[in-house]
């Protein structure tokens, strides 16, 4: 079974367990996406064709990293008038792995990630360095605040 969906104003044929790069979606790694632009549908010899789309169908991915294109370099020119430009683009990318493809619009539940939990972890572990750090700063300056407050003292005598 394979499917034609729409995607960032481009068209994709995809296939469970496909992996296809499109342009950048919004979601973390591991995240479940719904594509519902189908336009095609094709399970051996019974084919579907959407008008435009395929009502109910859907297409659910997952998402394996968010990237970025190669660079491209964009020159623009005037002859004879000494007018030259350069500019540089690179594209953002999601890489999708295709999970299942859905005519009637009910997608299985997906595994649970586990670099979820390990995102999580994570930042507790780095809050927990930054308040270790942060402590002899604030005992550092408490001291040097009653320094300077016991020669203010000093002086006015």
């Amino acid at each position: 079974m394979y499917a034609v969906v729409k995607t960032g104003g481009k068209q994709y044929r995809v296939a469970k367990d496909d992996k296809i790069v499109v342009d950048r979606l919004m979601g973390e790694d591991g995240e479940t996406v719904v594509l519902d632009q189908v336009l095609m549908m094709a399970d051996g010899d019974k084919v579907t064709v959407g008008a435009p789309v395929i009502e109910g169908a859907v297409v659910g991915a997952t998402v394996l990293r968010q990237t970025r294109g190669p660079k491209i370099m964009v020159f623009r020119r005037k002859r004879r008038k000494n007018f030259r430009r350069i500019r540089g683009h690179r594209q953002d990318l999601t890489l999708l792995q295709i999970n299942e493809i859905a005519p009637d619009g009910k997608l299985k539940a997906a595994p649970k990630a586990a670099p979820k939990a390990e995102a999580k972890a994570a930042p507790k572990k780095a809050a927990a360095k930054t308040e270790a750090k942060a402590a002899p700063k604030k005992a550092a300056a408490k001291a040097s605040a009653k320094k300077t407050a016991a020669k203010k003292a000093a002086a006015k005598k």
